[in-house]
């Protein structure tokens, strides 16, 4: 617990002065995060061969172009464009036929394609909404940290039915319900105080958005129950790697574009 805690309080002197300044420092803080989440896909050994270091260069390149996208006439949402798209698949797919299929296959290229469109929307529409308001970027965190915080505690507390086993063990239904209650309240109210009004339509997108983030605190779970791993890696003590604690964020991220008309 004590490692954990001081793990927790260097992330944020760390991370609160980036978020804050935002601009440049915040993209290239979240270039470095992504780079690091991908390595984190890539070490998995169950889901494709080792990938060639000339394969994984590429693969890094792709990302950014993705993660570091901005609006322009070829988005196709936000800031995800066709042309790091078109980079992406021509040559992480193009690089399977030159590689023997004991070293790189093209399950394995669409294993990266998958892994890294994954990503790159997700750390791309981090950048998005840190750009479109610092206090928008802070709601959307703030459903995260106590949605995850509460669906623990409450679990602990008042936990009696086991939401899906087989995946996370741990996890409860009234650990669930109660932590996306209390994070919606939390993160509306805030939103309240320091972005907008908030009407039934903004209470209804947090509340969406705190399932969200659950449903994929689960699929990160689940990644790492197939492939046999407690943590993505041990680059956080006391907490594991980037995607260990960035599961919710992602999902978060992801859900964010759909309703972002709505906020």
């Amino acid at each position: 617990m004590k490692k954990r805690i001081i793990s927790a309080i260097v992330m944020l002197i760390i991370v609160i002065p980036v978020v804050w300044v935002g601009g440049d420092l915040f993209r290239l803080g979240v270039g470095i995060v992504s780079i690091l989440a991908l390595k984190e896909m890539l070490d998995l050994k169950k889901s494709h061969h080792e990938i060639p270091m000339f394969v994984s260069l590429v693969s890094v390149v792709a990302l950014l172009l993705l993660v570091l996208a901005e609006y322009d006439g070829y988005s196709i949402l936000f800031g995800v464009t066709y042309r790091g798209i078109a980079i992406l698949l021509l040559s992480l797919l193009g690089l399977s036929v030159f590689y023997d299929e004991k070293k790189y296959t093209a399950t394995d290229a669409l294993f990266l394609i998958g892994s890294i469109l994954l990503l790159g929307t997700a750390f791309n529409a981090m950048i998005l909404a840190r750009m479109a308001d610092l206090y928008l970027f802070i709601y959307l965190i703030l459903i995260f940290i106590f949605t995850d915080t509460f669906a623990m505690l409450m679990g602990m507390a008042f936990g009696r039915h086991k939401l899906i086993p087989k995946v996370s063990p741990k996890k409860t239904v009234e650990g669930s319900v109660l932590g996306s209650i209390i994070g919606t309240v939390v993160a509306v109210i805030f939103y309240h105080f320091f972005v907008h009004s908030i009407n039934l339509t903004v209470i209804l997108v947090t509340l969406f958005l705190s399932v969200i983030g659950q449903i994929g605190d689960l699929i990160f779970s689940k990644i790492k129950r197939e492939n046999d791993i407690k943590d993505f890696s041990n680059l956080i003590p006391g907490h594991g790697g980037i995607l260990d604690r960035l599961d919710s964020t992602i999902a978060i991220m992801l859900g964010f574009l759909l309703v972002y008309s709505l906020l």
